[in-house]
């Protein structure tokens, strides 16, 4: 990857001719106009897919053998990795180390920018040597420009360490050369207000981050079908979609489900298989942890026994 002083031909950086007028519009003029271009995000993720894909494969078969994920990235891109990495305890209960999100500026640039931070490749690099990096896990630099010294230094450490790497820009390689496993290029074109790669280029690199997090929790076994079946049920909100999951997939009354939850020390996933196999809590545990958790690989087992 090349490190670039001017910038000016990147496509996050070019002026968008649909744009130029744009302190002229009306309110609706604006949100009709960002609508317009948001669209074109949709359009890149279609571009993207095979990349994607392949990510997710990577990826999962990296954290099914003990690996972990890491988001690397500065300013707009660094908190959207630290963002996604935040959701998936919740939603998935993984363990917080299994996904980490490093920010150049660590955790106080998610609130305060240090965008001068980017600048220095062996912060980067120091990063991934201060968690422990191996070969074992992943590693996705995130910078919507391409060029983010933080970005480039941490991936080339990773690399250095056997880990597997994942480029996620939005600038065309022509632009910008990557040297990773995977070159995820996300092109939604120059910005609404030229440079501000927090509009389009954030959006896209949400999605992307979504389809990728997401994509690697089913390949785990995290859901069953569409259902968060490894919901951590930790307040009201996550309770209550918990008992209803219960009753989705089964016949039993709220209380019922309320109940079964409980003896599940509080795992849906558990409740179902003890439900459907009428196994004891200890042995399903035992069962899925033969499957890996995926559930539904684990009900077959006990049913074509």
């Amino acid at each position: 990857m090349k490190n670039l002083d001017e910038r000016g031909h990147l496509l996050t950086e070019q002026v968008n001719a649909n744009s130029e007028n744009l302190d002229q519009l009306s309110s609706l003029e604006l949100v009709d106009l960002f609508n317009r271009e948001d669209a074109q995000t949709l359009a890149a993720i279609a571009s993207a897919r095979q990349a994607l894909a392949i990510a997710i494969d990577i990826t999962s078969t990296a954290l099914r053998q003990g690996g972990r994920l890491f988001y690397v990235g500065a300013g707009t891109s660094g908190r959207l990795g630290v963002l996604d990495a935040a959701e998936c305890p919740p939603t998935f209960c993984t363990p917080p180390e299994l996904v980490q999100g490093i920010i150049a500026g660590g955790a106080g640039a998610l609130v305060r920018s240090s965008e001068d931070l980017e600048d220095r490749a062996h912060d980067g690099a120091e990063a991934i040597a201060h968690r422990h990096v191996t070969a074992l896990d992943v590693v996705v630099g995130i910078t919507a420009g391409g060029t983010t010294p933080f970005v480039t230094g941490a991936l080339q450490a990773a690399r250095q360490r056997g880990a597997k790497t994942i480029f996620m820009a939005c600038v065309p390689a022509e632009q910008v050369d990557a040297e990773a496993d995977v070159d995820i290029r996300l092109l939604v074109g120059p910005e609404v207000v030229a440079g501000s790669t927090r509009l389009k280029a954030g959006t896209v690199t949400k999605m992307a981050l979504n389809i990728l997090s997401t994509g690697v929790m089913v390949k785990l076994g995290k859901v069953y079908g569409n259902r968060m079946v490894d919901v951590a049920v930790t307040n009201k909100k996550l309770r209550d979609r918990a008992v209803r999951i219960l009753q989705d997939l089964t016949d039993l009354s709220r209380d019922e489900a309320g109940f079964l939850l409980e003896k599940s020390n509080k795992s849906v996933k558990l409740a179902l298989m003890m439900h459907w196999t009428g196994l004891d809590k200890e042995e399903c545990d035992r069962v899925l942890a033969e499957y890996q958790g995926n559930l539904r690989a684990a009900v077959a087992g006990i049913v074509n026994c």
